[in-house]
């Protein structure tokens, strides 16, 4: 039975972003409030310079003037207390984001197949871009524009031609922004996404410095990561030398529009029009007044960067609809392939083609083929790796995309033809890093690992490790050989007692102890009807299969039972395996197994 998504399960997955936001909501109309009360009493010094020109000094009273001094002082006083105010509001602001759309930014990244490893890794910068952003001058001089036409009031309130020379010097200054923005969104655009693939080949890179060295590498791959960063660099610097220049002539402009306003009140008070105090007061609401808009342009590499990680984190998940799922029973360990078509992400090159095929539940099936057959991207669709171009995985009949993904994973064993581990325990890897929720729960995940690590034989392996299962590993499983990785992630595979294991390579590099355990944990698995699908280019790990699936160039070549299969403990060497030679008698001249080494 397929599931069913509700209309309501059908909406846009941006709503993640909308509820983070909403979140935010009463930590940013808390900094927009001490906003309008600190740009309120940066009136403070206009209206000080206003009384003391044009009360303290033609009256002499150093009593008002005093006074005045101490009044200024509490208005000023009280504006670096809001502004200390916004700031932690921001803060946490930023820390309601966090704890809000964190988790959802990277489970959205890591559930897309569709998504490259740069667009992965990209995904939490640009959550953090936008994160750190919430606090930036560029915000803040968000914050701060919208009482610019308040200063202007008061300008025009003073004397029109105050107010008119205002609205000119900010409408210049908006231009200046404008054009500032054409000339630097695309260097910046460029750049970005060059520091991005820079930043991913360079980590690469660093992730395996060992091998680097082994090979001799360090100084050409130094040299070609130098050259790339160079290149991305120099797109930054276009970038910056623009807005550099256009932060100069706007700092020129405001200064100049100061000094302006200060003739233009000299002029006015020559006429009578104006008095001395209103004359220095119109030019202190002039800098306040094109503060914001000069702060904007000061911090336009940011804003813009900030805007374009916002889109790409509504792209992230308007990317990944939303769905509820029917609660299916449990899977029996049936599946079906119809008509299965992978490409590649970056080239668009067809690597699986038409892909169909159906086993029954308790069925072994070996998959084989040249090097770049197909075996892994098929092993890797079948288990929800990569998304298919065309065509369907069928679990009892039901579309993997009607299965919720972290359900199935429980029912569908994978080991991906490289052994990666996460940094942390071997228990947490095994048991796939569930968390218990009290000590009874606690108790059955200990026993579900040590069982899994039986089943493969790793048990004593992981118990001689220092700290056992509570051994801590590092990225990529360091800290281990590459065979006892390999029984690990089988063991993690196995982690639930899956109903299917899809294994890719699962004897690369196993001894022959753990090739031995391997081969009667099949028995095992088709004696309990569990279904396992594996690629391997061993004769004597094949031996163990009912059915053989050869891929050529994408495509199925040959697919069907194996003379003899069923596990007769009496048909061969070891317990309910078959000789190697009747490989020869099923399989294509054009490919033959390697006979694995003892």
């Amino acid at each position: 039975m397929s599931s069913i998504a509700s209309p309501r399960s059908m909406r846009g997955s941006a709503d993640p972003i909308r509820r983070a936001f909403a979140r935010c909501r009463p930590h940013l109309a808390g900094a927009a409030a001490f906003s309008a009360l600190g740009n309120l009493l940066y009136l403070t010094p206009s209206l000080f310079m206003l009384q003391v020109y044009d009360r303290v000094v033609p009256s002499g009273s150093i009593p008002t003037l005093v006074a005045l001094g101490l009044l200024t002082l509490a208005g000023l006083a009280a504006l670096a207390a809001f502004e200390w105010l916004r700031s932690r509001v921001l803060i946490r602001a930023s820390a309601a984001l966090e704890a809000t759309l964190a988790r959802d930014t990277l489970a959205v990244a890591m559930n897309r197949p569709d998504l490259s490893r740069v667009q992965r890794a990209e995904a939490m910068r640009d959550f953090d871009t936008v994160r750190q952003g919430i606090g930036s001058p560029g915000v803040l001089a968000a914050m701060d524009a919208p009482w610019t036409p308040i200063y202007i009031l008061v300008a025009f309130l003073l004397h029109p031609a105050l107010g008119l020379m205002m609205i000119v010097a900010g409408a210049i200054l908006l231009a200046l922004a404008w054009t500032n923005e054409a000339m630097t969104a695309s260097p910046m655009k460029r750049a970005g996404e060059a520091v991005s693939i820079a930043y991913a080949r360079q980590n690469h890179a660093a992730a395996f410095a060992a091998e680097a060295r082994a090979l001799g590498m360090v100084q050409s791959l130094s040299w070609r990561q130098a050259g790339e960063r160079g290149a991305a660099n120099a797109l930054q610097l276009e970038a910056s030398f623009a807005g550099s220049a256009h932060g100069s002539i706007i700092k020129f402009f405001r200064l100049a529009v100061q000094s302006g306003s200060l003739a233009l009140g000299a002029v006015l008070v020559i006429e009578g029009s104006l008095s001395a105090g209103s004359m220095i007061a119109a030019s202190l609401l002039m800098s306040r007044a094109l503060a914001p808009i000069e702060q904007a342009v000061g911090s336009w590499r940011t804003i813009v960067s900030l805007r374009a990680a916002y889109r790409r984190l509504s792209g992230l998940f308007d990317g990944a609809p939303v769905r509820e799922h029917t609660a299916l029973p449990a899977p029996t360990g049936a599946v079906q392939v119809e008509q299965l078509t992978v490409c590649a992400p970056l080239t668009g090159r067809v690597l699986l083609s038409e892909i169909g095929f159906a086993v029954e539940p308790g069925t072994i099936v070996g998959i084989v083929g040249h090097s770049g057959a197909g075996k892994s991207t098929l092993l890797r669709a079948i288990a929800g790796a990569v998304a298919p171009q065309a065509g369907h995985v069928r679990f009892d009949g039901t579309s993997r995309a009607d299965w919720d993904a972290e359900r199935l994973a429980e029912h569908v064993g994978f080991v991906p033809q490289d052994s990666i581990l996460f940094p942390g325990t071997v228990k947490e890897n095994i048991t796939r890093f569930r968390r218990p929720n009290d000590a009874q729960e606690a108790m059955r995940l200990d026993a579900a690992a040590i069982a899994a690590a039986q089943a493969i034989g790793a048990h004593d392996m992981i118990a001689r490790l220092p700290q056992g299962y509570d051994t801590l590993l590092d990225i990529g499983g360091t800290g281990l050989s590459a065979g006892q990785a390999q029984q690990v992630a089988i063991a993690r595979a196995l982690f639930g007692d899956p109903a299917v294991l899809v294994l890719d390579e699962p004897t690369a590099h196993l001894d022959a102890e753990a090739q031995r355990a391997f081969a009667a944990l099949l028995v095992r698995m088709r004696e309990a009807r569990r279904t396992v699908l594996f690629a391997t280019h061993s004769t004597d790990v094949l031996a163990g299969a009912d059915m053989l699936l050869v891929l050529e160039a994408g495509r199925i070549a040959q697919f069907g039972p194996i003379a003899g299969a069923g596990g007769d403990p009496g048909s061969g060497p070891g317990s309910g395996q078959r000789p190697a030679s009747f490989i020869s008698a099923i399989t294509p001249a054009s490919y033959r197994p390697r006979k694995a080494n003892a």
